[in-house]
């Protein structure tokens, strides 16, 4: 739960479950995040194994960030996630209980 526990990291990994992404893109996936929050988690995630940076040798360089294989693993656990949190989003409100 660390490893998902940061700002942001489970939306990157999810923008990220559906192939390789250029910042930019997760940018507009994302639209909330700040661009320096989005490379602080980036740059995390890469350090803990999840995402791989890719630099293309293009002009100018253009960079890539894709899943690794923990990373790709991630993905049913915060899939898990997003199915209870909808169920509890439907759940009827009741009366003197916590919403």
């Amino acid at each position: 739960m660390l490893l998902l526990g940061g700002a942001w990291t489970p939306n990157v990994i999810w923008s990220l479950s559906g192939g390789p992404r250029r910042f930019s893109e997760l940018r507009i996936d994302i639209p909330e995040v700040s661009a320096k929050m989005l490379s602080t988690r980036l740059k995390d995630l890469e350090a803990k194994g999840v995402v791989e940076r890719t630099v293309m040798p293009t002009t100018p360089p253009t960079v890539e960030y894709c899943l690794t294989e923990l990373g790709c693993e991630l993905v049913p656990a915060i899939n898990a996630i997003v199915e209870i949190g909808y169920k509890l989003k439907l759940r009827p409100v009741v009366a003197g209980q916590p919403a």
